[in-house]
């Protein structure tokens, strides 16, 4: 006899739950993956749907206690930091669609883009105040830069496709969080740490499409 049956009862019920989520997250097919970053996005309009998108997703991987899934929108580098996203030497390209107008105009778009990010540290270096939200809004549309990393992926096969797709996550969702980061109070300076993680995320932006733009060379 307990003296805490009730106690017992909840005890029990807890540990029940743990052995059928667990056994969940190892079920066949329960493992997360995404056709691709694109398709997967393609429902969110904007920048605030896309993170709302991208918490859940986390918030789901960290319950299915899959490694490597809270950190979807990380990619690392090239190779063994991050076995998805292969080294562009490695890619396999369809030289034709890679020529075609619609990926060469997509790739110019990808340059610009990086060169607006280059563009905005440098105006930052100049005033440590300025407001760089009507820029990022204008040269890194999300809609913009979603269609034309689509077009490019377009030409690169299924396995090539799976590695990008992490890239693609990566620089939508530090598009969203860049904007956030740069807004200040009316009235209030920007401090040299919140300027300091504005520049951050504008080089990791500058380096994850140079990284993008390694696959259609």
């Amino acid at each position: 006899y307990s003296p805490y049956p009730y106690l017992k009862m909840k005890f029990t019920a807890f540990i029940t739950s743990l052995f059928f989520v667990g056994s969940s997250a190892f079920a066949p097919g329960a493992t997360v993956r995404s056709s691709t970053a694109l398709n997967a996005e393609k429902g969110a309009s904007s920048r605030m749907e896309f993170l709302q998108q991208s918490a859940a997703a986390v918030a789901a991987a960290t319950l299915t206690v899959l490694p490597g899934q809270a950190e979807a929108a990380k990619y690392g580098g090239f190779g063994a930091g991050s076995p998805e996203v292969v080294d562009p030497k490695d890619a396999i390209v369809d030289e034709e669609i890679l020529k075609s107008d619609a990926v060469q105009n997509a790739l110019s778009g990808v340059r610009g883009f990086k060169t607006a990010a280059v563009d905005m540290k440098a105006t930052l270096a100049s005033d440590s105040q300025a407001d760089i939200g009507p820029t990022i809004r204008s040269a890194l549309d999300f809609s913009k830069v979603r269609t034309d990393l689509n077009a490019i992926n377009a030409a690169l096969d299924e396995d090539t496709q799976r590695g990008t797709d992490r890239i693609v996550r990566a620089i939508l969702q530090d598009i969203t969080e860049l904007e956030v980061t740069q807004k200040q109070k009316p009235g209030v300076a920007r401090s040299e740490t919140r300027l300091g993680n504005v520049n951050k995320k504008l080089d990791k932006l500058e380096k994850s499409f140079d990284d993008y733009l390694a696959f259609a060379k």
